[in-house]
């Protein structure tokens, strides 16, 4: 028998974040509490057809669920880190930060290609500015275009186009096949016909081949914890791609859960936080306050707890790849939070100032960017 109060917790309504929310809610949960999640519909997920770097204000994905919270609505509200603003109401506070999941990027193609691999000219999608700089970086050959939507959508965009020619030349050897009836020395091209074949691919596949193409993609770049939360991993091929040269953004594969400061978020931060995953994601988010780029800039961060420290590494890019400030640190675990603010101090001064100040003015006409919309709209 329980003997917690119910906590209603808000969530964004994509099927990536109702499965993140559940995985907060087990572990609440598991911790004797009642749990029930409401959906919110946030100004990010009302905006469908823009590329996230045009909506125009940070956190736009998170604002309309804490503003629940802060109304007395709902008791907490669980989000992507990496799309919360680093400036929060006083009033309001990350009660825990779960265990992370796996922090950096994936490579996915249709054919199991790998970074290398690829093409000069090939197209990869990502509407990240730290993905494509870094990619460009990498790569300088590439063509980097936009892609948006949830991991289903974007995988979709990725494998329709081959998908969609194999189906036409099964249809049409099926119409060879039904042509030469009765013909002995005829040798078919496929053993299965064009419904068998249908009916045995994945619903990723299915989906895909009934979707419009607007352009093909050779790769995609993706969060790996994105994927794996939505259960894709296993029907498609991915490299993962090295935190050393792309490094993640801020907060990636991490959750949390914002409440009132209050007894309520104390008990939520005793039942579920992970002190590990608090310390890192705590040091990065203190590099990009202090830095001030994340809504602008290309800006990989990532912290690693090491005994006693915590190895943090940083990578700020020009827009395209070109130009770069890139250094890491060990900081003491016991002040992570003013080693990781005098880092960022010293990154600004070694040049990372003058590639953030660049990439606001590139955004004058275009508004406002953020990291890539979260994968799961």
């Amino acid at each position: 028998m329980r003997t917690r109060g119910t906590l209603r917790l808000a969530t964004r309504g994509s099927a990536l974040a109702r499965r993140q929310a559940s995985l907060v809610k087990g572990a609440l949960e598991d911790r004797r509490y009642e749990v029930e999640l409401v959906t919110v519909e946030t100004t990010g997920d009302q905006i469908r057809d823009e590329l996230i770097h045009r909506l125009g204000k940070t956190g736009a994905f998170v604002r309309e669920l804490d503003e629940r919270v802060l109304e007395g609505d709902l008791d907490g509200a669980i989000h992507s880190m990496k799309d919360m603003p680093t400036e929060q109401p006083d009033e309001l506070v990350t009660a825990a930060v779960p265990e992370r999941g796996r922090p950096g990027d994936v490579l996915v193609t249709p054919d199991g290609k790998t970074l290398e691999e690829l093409p000069a000219g090939a197209t990869v999608g990502t509407s990240s500015l730290r993905r494509r700089a870094q990619l460009l970086s990498e790569r300088d050959d590439l063509t980097v275009e936009p892609l948006r939507g949830n991991v289903d959508t974007r995988l979709e965009k990725l494998l329709a186009p081959a998908l969609q020619e194999e189906h036409q030349e099964r249809s049409e050897a099926d119409k060879e096949r039904k042509g030469n009836t009765g013909n002995e020395d005829f040798e078919p091209e496929y053993d299965r016909n064009v419904d068998d074949w249908f009916d045995d691919l994945p619903e990723l596949q299915k989906q895909a081949l009934g979707r419009e193409v607007e352009t093909e993609y050779d790769a995609i770049v993706l969060a790996r914890a994105g994927l794996e939360r939505s259960g894709l991993e296993h029907h498609v091929d991915y490299q993962q791609l090295p935190t050393s040269d792309f490094v993640p953004a801020p907060g990636q594969g991490a959750l949390a859960v914002t409440a009132r400061d209050g007894e309520t978020a104390r008990s939520i931060q005793s039942a579920i936080d992970h002190p590990r995953s608090r310390v890192e994601t705590t040091v990065e988010r203190t590099i990009l306050a202090e830095l001030g780029g994340g809504c602008i800039a290309p800006i990989g961060i990532y912290a690693v707890v090491q005994g006693e420290y915590v190895h943090a590494t940083v990578n700020v890019f020009d827009r395209d790849g070109d130009e770069s400030v890139t250094a890491s640190r060990d900081l003491p675990v016991e002040h992570h939070a003013e080693a990781a603010s005098e880092f960022a101090r010293d990154l600004a001064d070694r040049g990372a100032a003058e590639l953030i100040e660049e990439a606001r003015k590139d955004t004058d006409d275009e508004g406002v960017s953020e990291e890539d919309k979260p994968e799961g709209k």
